[in-house]
């Protein structure tokens, strides 16, 4: 199984996607600041999840998320959570 993910930072409001082939090791290592991308940005919030079975369908959902489509049309399905936690970019 693969997983694309959305982590928020509540340090600074913004979000991070990723993938990866291990959703709970990849928590940890974000989570214990082992993520050079997110390290400086602790704590983090994992806030959505897809599950994919192959790895292009994961990183090609990772990539399209990353983009201004993609970008826009997750922070419309997850506009009340960010409105919760204090997304900026809403």
């Amino acid at each position: 199984m693969y997983y694309v993910y959305i982590l928020f930072s509540i340090k600074d409001k913004q979000l991070y996607t990723g993938y990866t082939n291990n959703l709970d090791r990849r928590m940890r290592e974000h989570f214990n600041g082992k993520n050079l991308a997110t390290k400086n940005r602790l704590p983090l919030k994992l806030i959505y999840h897809e599950t994919y079975l192959k790895w292009s369908d994961a990183k090609r959902r990772e990539t399209y998320l990353k983009g201004g489509n993609g970008r826009a049309s997750i922070k419309i399905q997850l506009q009340d959570i960010l409105k919760e936690l204090g997304y900026k970019h809403l």
